[in-house]
Formats: C-alpha cells, sequence, structure tokens
C-alpha cells in the first residue's frame, strides 16, 4: 500500500538500503536527504516549546555527536540544514574519534558544515559550560551492539546528564540503544527505513517521541522480508482529500454520516463529535441528541442536522428513541456511536440493538466500548458494514482482558480478528489493524493528551467513513493521521501547554494544504 511503508528490523533495512544505493553518489544523495529533512523537521518541532526568534540574545547553538559511520554524516548535515536555515546558529561538532577515522561520507558532511562561519570541532571537557537548543545524536548507527565502550559511555552519560540542552534529538535510532547509557532522546527521526528498535515498548523512554521521515526508499514496491509485520503510515493516506472535487458535485456524493452519542450530562462529546465530522468533508451529518440539549446544540453548530432524542431518567438515549434512527436510516453512509454516553444499562441496550439491526459501516467509540457491545458485533454477518472501534490502552485491557497496557502486535491482531473489528489502538504510537494489516502513526503528541481529543477524532473517522464506506480501513488510518498532523501544527504554532481541544479543528484544513 503506497500510504504506509514497511516497518523492518536492522539487518532487513541495511539489505534494502544496499540494494537502492549503488556507488557513493547515490549513498550521498541519500544521506543528504536524509540529514536536511532532518534538520528542517528538528527546527519546525523545537517551535514547539519555544520560537527561535525568542532567543535573539544570543546565538542559537547546536551540539553534533559525531562516530565514524552514516548516522554522524546525517547528523553533520542535518547542522548544516539548521545553519543555513538560521545562519546565525553556532555549531559545536564533538567526535567520538579523529575525523580521519571516520567513512568518506560522513568525512564528507564534516568538511561541509566546516565551511560555514561560526563551526568548530569542541571537547566533552568544554560542554558542560555551556548550553544549546539542540544536541544532535550521530554517534552511533543501526549496526551497535550493546554494551558501549568506554569513550562512548563516557561521552553519551554526559550528554545525558547536561541540564542545559534544550532539544535533544536522535538520527534513526538513539545512539547505544539498549545499554543504560543509551542517548535519551526527546524525538528520534527514523530517516528513510523505520526500524523495529525504535518501535520496542521497553525503549520508549529512550527513543522520546518517535518520527518518520520519508525520503523516497520505497517508490519501489519492497517485496523483502519483514518480520516486523508492520507498516508506518504516511500522510499519503490523505491524498484523496487534497484532490480537485469533481465539478458536479453534489452534497449526497460526499456521504452522510449519523451520529448517535451524548447525553444530558456530556453534551461536549456529541458536540465535538459533530463539529469534527462537518469538517471532514462528508456532504452531510445529522446528529441524534437528547431532547432537553438538542436546541442549544443546534445553535452552536447549525451545519448539522439535529434530531431531538427521548432521553432517560438521567439524561441518556432512551430505548423508545430507536424509530427515530431507524426511519432516517436509508439516508445514510455511516454510523458513528458511544461518545459521551454515559454507563446508564438502557443506553447500553441501545448501542447494542443499533449495532445488530443496522447494516451501515460503524464506528463506535467511548462509551460504546464494552464486551457485550462486542460480543454482538461479532455476530454481523457478512452481508453488513464494517465496524471500527476506537480504544485507548486502558479501554483495549477491558475489552481484551489482558492485564498489561504495553503494546502486543499479536494479542493486538488476535483481538481484532476474533471480534471481526478495525481497531484503533489509540496512543503515542497509535496501531491501526482490521485483523491482518498493521499500520502505525507516528503523528500528533503530547498536545492530544487532554479531553476531548478522542471525540474529534471519533467525528473525523466517522465522516470520512461516511465518504469511504468501501475502504474502512484507510478510514481508520486517514482519520489518525489527519487528527495528528493537524496536532503537529498546532503544536508547533502554538506550544503542548495553553490549547484546548477544539483548538486543533482550524488546523485540519491547513494540512491538507501542505505540499
Amino acid at each position: 500500500m503506497l500510504y504506509a511503508h514497511p516497518i523492518l528490523t536492522c539487518e532487513e533495512a541495511l539489505a534494502w538500503e544496499k540494494s537502492l544505493l549503488a556507488g557513493k553518489e547515490a549513498e550521498w544523495t541519500a544521506m543528504n536527504k536524509a540529514g536536511r529533512s532532518l534538520g528542517r523537521a528538528a527546527l519546525d518541532d523545537f517551535c514547539e516549546i519555544a520560537h527561535m526568534h525568542s532567543h535573539a540574545h544570543r546565538k542559537p547553538r547546536v551540539l553534533v555527536l559525531v562516530g565514524k559511520g552514516h548516522n554522524g554524516g546525517d547528523a553533520l548535515l542535518a547542522a548544516d540544514e539548521i545553519a543555513h536555515l538560521r545562519p546565525e546558529a553556532e555549531i559545536f561538532i564533538l567526535p567520538l574519534i579523529d575525523k580521519k577515522e571516520c567513512r568518506t561520507l560522513t568525512r564528507r558532511a564534516w568538511d561541509l558544515l566546516e565551511q560555514r562561519d561560526h563551526t568548530q570541532t569542541i571537547s566533552i571537557l568544554k560542554i558542560a559550560n555551556l548550553d544549546f537548543e539542540f544536541c544532535l545524536d550521530g554517534l552511533l548507527g543501526m549496526q551497535f551492539r550493546p554494551p558501549l565502550r568506554e569513550n562512548a559511555q563516557q561521552l553519551l552519560s554526559m550528554v545525558n546528564q547536561h541540564r542545559s540542552i534544550r532539544f535533544r534529538v536522535a538520527v534513526d535510532l538513539p545512539s547505544g540503544l539498549g545499554d543504560e547509557n543509551a542517548f535519551r532522546a526527546d524525538f528520534t527521526y527514523a530517516t528513510g527505513i523505520l526500524k523495529t528498535p525504535a518501535i520496542d515498548p521497553k525503549q520508549a523512554d529512550r527513543v522520546g517521541r518517535l518520527k518518520y521521515l520519508d525520503i523516497g526508499f520505497f517508490e519501489e514496491l519492497y517485496l523483502g522480508p519483514q518480520a516486523s509485520c508492520e507498516d508506518v503510515l504516511t500522510h499519503e493516506v490523505l491524498s484523496a482529500l487534497r484532490d480537485w472535487r469533481p465539478a458536479a458535485s453534489d452534497k449526497r456524493k460526499f456521504g452522510h454520516l449519523f451520529i448517535v452519542a451524548g447525553s444530558r450530562n456530556m453534551p461536549g462529546a456529541l458536540l465535538m463529535n459533530a463539529m469534527a465530522a462537518v469538517r471532514s468533508g462528508v456532504g452531510l451529518v445529522t446528529a441524534f441528541a437528547p431532547e432537553s440539549i438538542a436546541p442549544q446544540l443546534a445553535a452552536q453548530l447549525p451545519e448539522v442536522m439535529w434530531t431531538p432524542w427521548p432521553e432517560t431518567p438521567d439524561g441518556g438515549l432512551a430505548l423508545e428513541g430507536w424509530y427515530l434512527l431507524r426511519e432516517k436510516l436509508p439516508r445514510a453512509t455511516a454510523l458513528l456511536c458511544g461518545s459521551g454516553f454515559g454507563h446508564e444499562r438502557e443506553s447500553r441496550t441501545l448501542i447494542e440493538e443499533i449495532v445488530a439491526e443496522v447494516s451501515l459501516p460503524i464506528v463506535l467509540d467511548a462509551d460504546a466500548l464494552f464486551p457485550s457491545v462486542l460480543d454482538v458485533v461479532s455476530e454481523r454477518g457478512s452481508n453488513k458494514g464494517p465496524v471500527i472501534i476506537t480504544p485507548h490502552a486502558g479501554e483495549f485491557m477491558r475489552l481484551s482482558g489482558r492485564d498489561s497496557a504495553v503494546y502486543d502486535r499479536e494479542a493486538l491482531t488476535w483481538f481484532a480478528h476474533k471480534h471481526n473489528v478495525i481497531t484503533v489502538l489509540k496512543g503515542p504510537l497509535t496501531r491501526v489493524t482490521d485483523g491482518k494489516f498493521v499500520h502505525a502513526s507516528t503523528f500528533g503528541g503530547p498536545v492530544l493528551a487532554r479531553g476531548g481529543s478522542g471525540d474529534l477524532l471519533g467525528g473525523l473517522m466517522g465522516g470520512l467513513l461516511a465518504q469511504w464506506p468501501d475502504d474502512a480501513f484507510r478510514a481508520a488510518g486517514a482519520g489518525v493521521v489527519w487528527h495528528g498532523m493537524a496536532a503537529n501544527l498546532m503544536a508547533r504554532e502554538r506550544g503542548a501547554v495553553s490549547v484546548a481541544t477544539t483548538d486543533l479543528l482550524q488546523y485540519l484544513s491547513p494540512v491538507l494544504r501542505l505540499a
């Protein structure tokens, strides 16, 4: 699938790179793509904590950790790109070995960087008294095997303990990964190929936030071995949304989403579902809301067709309102259900009956995620549409009966296959599986760790499913990527702290307009 690239072991990655890069010039071209894309990405992501111009009192400093291999060359070229974009930057090269011992292309990158003003080589003893905006770790590559040698251990220990480095960036993999003194990254940028050690849950505290930089290694279809059985999603999953819409378009051409969600005590979940859905590109949205709050919601979001639904005494959706949905179902192309439903037995029975009877594709979110509901999903016949569920780790533990929140691919795929659901397991690295394929998304970050983020994702995914009812797996992946890319843009512009969940909505459109 062109919008998802294989995640490879280090050995598989080495073999694939060797088959692609014939000769030094091809390797140099790839090194430049990797290093320069990393430099630009690091500058962009640094904006999440500070804009560079806020440090006008002095020149920003970049510390580059260089070993003999190609990771060192990538880091040097990343620093060169930062210096190109920020000419005032001071570059400090901290080598593990003498320059003449480095590989040819790493020396070439070093020579290039040294031609710039404000570049110098520094010793380990001198870094303690300096502060740095960036530390680019290109010390050791993917062929490293523990333990660390003494000189590398000393260098990495000092860097890890340095209190005045604002942004610690690992190139491809943190140096020394697997050793207790491994580089501790804020971000790890996987350049060209995402390798399996970077997605190992045991290494999460060293890897930090993981980003995948596509530099064209999978323009040719990869048919080699793939022990991970996982792919990483790219922005290409959104390509259909970036195309011209047909000139003779009609709103009905882009689907009709029905939302059955909310309660008197939790109206915000339904509202956020609807707010995201109307920005998904879907043609029509109908929302069924508790009758006591439907007029207020309609005033806040008039683009949606609001249908008042009878309530239980506690403000949930009552079974007696089933007929309202049933009589309108022929108009819909997908259904979103569960956000803000509450835990009343009557409301849960309503969800079970909807899942059993409705043949449309369905997204089940939040309060719809209970074992009894999944039992009904499992019994849906092959003549009914697919079901997407969106649990976070805690909800997945409850649904699957697992006693650990640690990611396990086999457990996830077995669960999805058993219950015949497309499962979106939300987390720092969100996984989407249909029980056979597993797609991982590296988009998004801690800015999404706030109430309501899942409600926006549910609405976005529901809207995409209504547009692509025959490709639910792609709709699920596209929703995750779009949501995550919007979060990245928001965090870079406004930081990850002082934002509201619904602020993310204004960044959905800019994502689609990125080149």
